[in-house]
């Protein structure tokens, strides 16, 4: 609106728009948006439902089977799936469809295996230090399913029975820089072992997820096991 005047005399000159349009169509890219985010919310809560399906037929076979290597074998792959499904439901329940607190996901991942395969927690403890950190779905699967098998690794392997131990896992972010260790003071690889050519699924497993996410992979060992992924966040398209 703009004031003017004309011979002495006061004048005005409006500009009326009308947006009844723009408002509509504004509403309906709202609606637009809450509707895919439902669908997707609802797609992450069948693709963890299914995970959770397959982990719980995995245990239920496992029980017919009495070959304990065979049955140890069903087990991993029943983490496996667990620890896929625990990241689409931490998506389902977040307000961000496309990313997940990691550092909160670690706490949960690395505290279910630890009572899977801990019996005495008077001998082996956990020690759990992260940053809290989003990463997004297409890295947190991939790191996910490492920590997992590098978790599993220590609480299976690295401890005698009625050995004293300690697993210490670290996720932070220096600069630009990404960085998760699993550390144990365990009995440690045989030195003659080369992690990267073996016939052990978990480790050829982490090898490979590794180069999917573009990251470099460190390993110390002797005395104890150390593992250490450093990696920037992968931007997908």
């Amino acid at each position: 609106m703009a004031t003017w005047g004309y011979k002495n005399c006061p004048y005005t000159t409006s500009i009326i728009r009308d947006v009844a349009d723009r408002k509509l169509t504004e509403h309906q890219l709202q609606r637009s948006i809450k509707e895919k985010e439902m669908l997707l919310k609802e797609i992450h809560h069948r693709v963890k439902n299914n995970l959770m399906i397959i982990s719980s037929l995995l245990s239920l076979q496992s029980r017919y089977i009495k070959d304990e290597n065979s049955k140890t074998i069903f087990m991993e792959s029943q983490n496996r799936a667990r620890s896929m499904a625990l990241i689409h439901e931490r998506l389902y329940q977040s307000t961000d469809l496309k990313n997940i607190d990691f550092g909160d996901y670690i706490q949960t991942l690395a505290s279910d295996l630890y009572d899977t395969y801990v019996m005495d927690k008077n001998l082996i403890k956990m020690n759990i230090e992260t940053d809290k950190l989003n990463l997004d779905i297409d890295t947190s699967i991939p790191l996910g399913l490492i920590l997992n098998e590098l978790v599993a690794n220590s609480l299976k392997h690295a401890f005698s029975k009625g050995d004293n131990g300690t697993i210490d896992i670290k996720f932070q972010k220096q600069n630009d820089k990404y960085s998760l260790e699993v550390k144990d003071n365990g009995k440690g690889f045989p030195k003659d072992i080369d992690y990267k050519n073996t016939d052990s699924l978990g480790l050829m497993l982490i090898t490979s997820l590794s180069e999917q996410i573009d990251a470099n992979l460190e390993y110390v060992g002797y005395p104890g096991t150390s593992f250490k992924i450093s990696f920037n966040e992968k931007k997908f398209q």
